[in-house]
């Protein structure tokens, strides 16, 4: 996973996640324009582990992390790139600096499958336990990237225990995923989700926060 080598800066002519527009509008007599991009909706999940009391969560390393502190680092090799071809960018940052820690997640992309079954699905194949549709509680959900996508995510919360755990999860690498599942302990997850020096999605802080509040009193109250 820690293993970026060969980098390179290139053209996005064309994507089957992202679409660029700009907007021109007028809002109370003044004329605007702004840029966004359209993206897939998504669902993300609270996993806990009732067997060990603890969060399971993934890993994985994500590129537009990593370019954002590849151009802290060297923000003169973006400058010059006109971006027409693909150009060779200096290998100075380990991709250490790319990974970070998230919810169990994935995009809305099968119009068949209700936000449900593409939640249990994601489960199974992202960290490899089977859990019933029934079993899933909608927490709510909410606007990401309200400046540039504007796409919803819908989170939800389940419980499971080691005797569901059916394979070792991972993701999908014929789609190019390759994901580490990791244990956060009940007793450390506040401190993990407030710990800036591991980098790490909102949802994970706003879900832990949220299981304390909700969840956490109905454990301790058994």
């Amino acid at each position: 996973m820690e293993s970026i080598k060969e980098l390179a800066l290139g053209p996005c002519a064309a994507s089957q996640y992202l679409r660029p527009f700009r907007l021109r509008y007028s809002q109370n007599g003044v004329s605007k324009i702004w840029d966004f991009m359209r993206s897939h909706d998504s669902v993300a999940i609270l996993i806990f582990n009732t067997s060990r009391q603890c969060f399971v969560v993934v890993k994985q390393f994500r590129p537009a992390v990593y370019m954002c502190e590849m151009e802290r680092k060297c923000p003169q090799d973006f400058e010059t790139k006109i971006q027409e071809t693909w150009c060779p960018l200096p290998d100075v940052l380990p991709a250490s600096v790319g990974i970070t820690y998230e919810l169990c997640a994935g995009i809305v992309d099968k119009p068949e499958l209700s936000l449900e079954e593409i939640a249990c699905k994601e489960v199974i194949e992202e960290c490899g336990y089977e859990v019933p549709v029934d079993s899933l509680k909608r927490i709510t959900s909410y606007r990401s990237g309200v400046g540039v996508t504007g796409s919803k995510q819908t989170l939800f919360y389940t419980e499971v225990t080691d005797e569901m755990k059916v394979s070792e999860g991972g993701g999908r690498p014929e789609e190019g995923e390759l994901i580490e599942v990791v244990e956060i302990p009940l007793q450390d997850s506040i401190n993990f989700a407030f710990d800036e020096t591991v980098t790490k999605t909102t949802g994970i802080i706003a879900s832990f926060m949220w299981f304390q509040t909700n969840m956490a009193p109905k454990l301790l109250g058994k």
